[in-house]
């Protein structure tokens, strides 16, 4: 044993990411504190919970091979840390703070627990600053505000990375603060090209990043998601900067703590979901909030099973955000992106005090147009376009003009479409949707609104 490390006991068993410790003395040490080998610095256990007989509950942060029955424990008194500071800027960590892109190790940083209990109501603060993200789809249908949460929810392939991708391209390039990218349960090549673009765009000093992608164990994705807020709360309360909080996938935060009640043995709920579903999302969500200090504004996607948006899981997510974007399998096999579902996508934020008068009425105007438009969409597929009166022919072009508006090419996508990318200013977007839905833009073809910028920079107005 060691002197600083007060014993614990021994591994009684393994069972995947679980494993079971007796504890040998009288201290039980408590939740969330890491427990090491003193022979084995690799190996770390959190605790977890407690069963009859002295025996301890861990989840196991470590591989599996590296741990066997009888093997000593001793307690480190404290939770899981991560270094943070603006050193860890520009940097890629895991969840036990160790750099992963091929940089020195981290200095003159604190290493901060990754567990809080979130502010006290007395200082969280709210705004009506919104945030302009040059995607016109984004700032005319679902605007967001600084402080707020914003999700793109779809199923497997239909571009939700991509679409979080180009917000941060966009958004941290006016963005005064900080940026606090997670990796949760996807694709390490996703992770690594988010960092190659971000070195091409020149950004990648302001935003650093932390994953537990999809190859690693089930109690490290768990976790992944409390490292991160940690990171977000320090840049908000200790060095008092706006944050711009990227999170890519919810849904497996969500899907890695099942894997772990499921492992556990525990009951689950009625839907197949572990039943501290609520707790977790709504402990991880309630720390992303904007106090006195600063803002923590956050961008999420989540992933939806079978494209299923009435799954238990994904429900619980979308209670908490501002702006809901539903991204449609439909549409991008239509070959129109961003695939955003208009008529699914929701925000709280269309508020005549929040965007203003004139964006209110003009969305409102827009919004009535493409609600009609599925059915007029249906009847052209049956009978022709030349049994619709005239009045709908008229709506149904102008809707068809609008949705063709609102495709836009990706300065992210850059290589594989060909395309340049635009960025749009929201007063730009709103002024062309008018003039789309007056009638000025009636005597061009639909087709020639596609992946453009605004109706300016493509010499249509």
């Amino acid at each position: 044993m060691t002197d600083t490390l007060p014993y614990v006991g021994k591994i009684r068993s393994v069972r995947g990411q679980i494993a079971e410790v007796v504890a040998e003395g009288a201290d039980l040490p408590e939740v969330f504190t890491i427990l090491n080998c003193p022979t084995d610095p690799k190996v770390k256990l959190e605790v977890y919970a407690f069963r009859e007989g002295s025996r301890i509950i861990c989840l196991s942060l470590t591989p599996g091979h590296l741990l066997f029955r009888g093997m000593e424990v001793v307690s480190t008194g404290k939770p899981l840390t991560i270094p943070a500071g603006a050193k860890v800027l520009g940097r890629i960590m895991n969840l036990f703070g160790e750099p992963q892109d091929g940089g020195g190790p981290f200095v003159q940083v604190s290493q901060i627990p990754i567990y809080s209990q979130g502010p006290g109501y007395n200082i969280i603060r709210s705004s009506t600053e919104m945030i302009e993200t040059g995607i016109k789809q984004i700032d005319f249908f679902t605007p967001f505000i600084k402080g707020g949460k914003i999700g793109f929810i779809g199923g497997a392939g239909v571009g939700k990375t991509i679409l979080m991708t180009e917000l941060l391209r966009n958004i941290a390039a006016a963005h005064a603060g900080v940026s606090v990218f997670a990796g949760i349960g996807e694709r390490i090549r996703e992770g690594h090209e988010l960092f190659e673009s971000l070195q091409r765009s020149g950004f990648l000093d302001r935003v650093t990043l932390i994953f537990g992608q999809m190859n690693e164990n089930a109690a490290i994705r768990f976790r992944i998601a409390s490292a991160a807020t940690t990171l977000a709360e320090y840049f908000r309360d200790v060095e008092k900067k706006d944050v711009l909080f990227f999170v890519d996938n919810t849904f497996r935060f969500i899907q890695a703590g099942n894997e772990v009640a499921t492992i556990l043995g525990a009951i689950p709920s009625e839907l197949g979901y572990q039943a501290t579903l609520e707790t977790e999302i709504a402990n991880f969500e309630n720390r992303l909030v904007s106090t006195e200090n600063a803002s923590i504004t956050s961008i999420q996607t989540v992933y939806v099973p079978a494209d299923e948006l009435s799954d238990p899981g994904v429900a619980a997510i979308m209670s908490y955000l501002d702006s809901v974007l539903v991204l449609s399998r439909n549409i991008a096999a239509r070959g129109l992106y961003p695939p955003i579902d208009t008529l699914h996508s929701s925000s709280t934020l269309l508020n005549k005090k929040i965007i203003g008068e004139d964006h209110y009425r003009t969305v409102t105007e827009a919004l009535e147009i493409l609600h009609d438009y599925p059915r007029l969409e249906r009847f052209v597929d049956i009978v022709g376009e030349s049994e619709l009166s005239a009045t709908d022919q008229l709506l149904y072009h102008r809707a068809k003009r609008l949705l063709n508006y609102m495709t836009q090419p990706f300065f992210t996508t850059e290589t594989q479409t060909g395309r340049k990318g635009v960025f749009v200013k929201r007063a730009d977007t709103i002024k062309d949707v008018k003039s789309i839905l007056s009638g000025k833009m009636d005597e061009i073809p639909p087709e020639k609104f596609l992946y453009i910028g605004s109706l300016k920079e493509a010499g249509l107005n």
